[in-house]
């Protein structure tokens, strides 16, 4: 993606988003990767909980398999509800990022 693009990608989403406006860079879409890679890893440690306390009917459900799957269901379930948007804490961890990274 060209840096005019996502330039004009980042601009459309900062409104619904509330991403810090700054100019495109690498350095920029390494940072907002890690944010958001940080919020998924967050939101599916939040819902690992939720789905320990489910049980598969029988006479398909249950053993390793199950509970291999589920943590894989949980962490892929955290990055598709961070690619939507999440909850906000990839912004909040950007903007951190970008605060520690000016020395202020």
């Amino acid at each position: 993606m060209s840096g005019a693009v996502a330039l004009q990608t980042e601009q459309a989403f900062a409104g619904a988003r509330s991403a810090p406006k700054v100019a495109p860079s690498a350095n920029y879409a390494k940072m907002r990767k890690t944010a958001e890679d940080f919020e998924a890893f967050f939101l599916g440690q939040m819902l690992q909980p939720m789905f320990q306390s489910t049980e598969a009917a029988e006479p398909f459900g249950g053993g390793n398999a199950e509970r291999m799957w589920r943590s894989m269901q949980v962490e892929e379930l955290g990055k598709a509800f961070a690619k939507a948007g999440g909850v906000g804490l990839a912004n909040s961890v950007l903007k951190e990022m970008l605060r520690l990274q000016e020395g202020k």
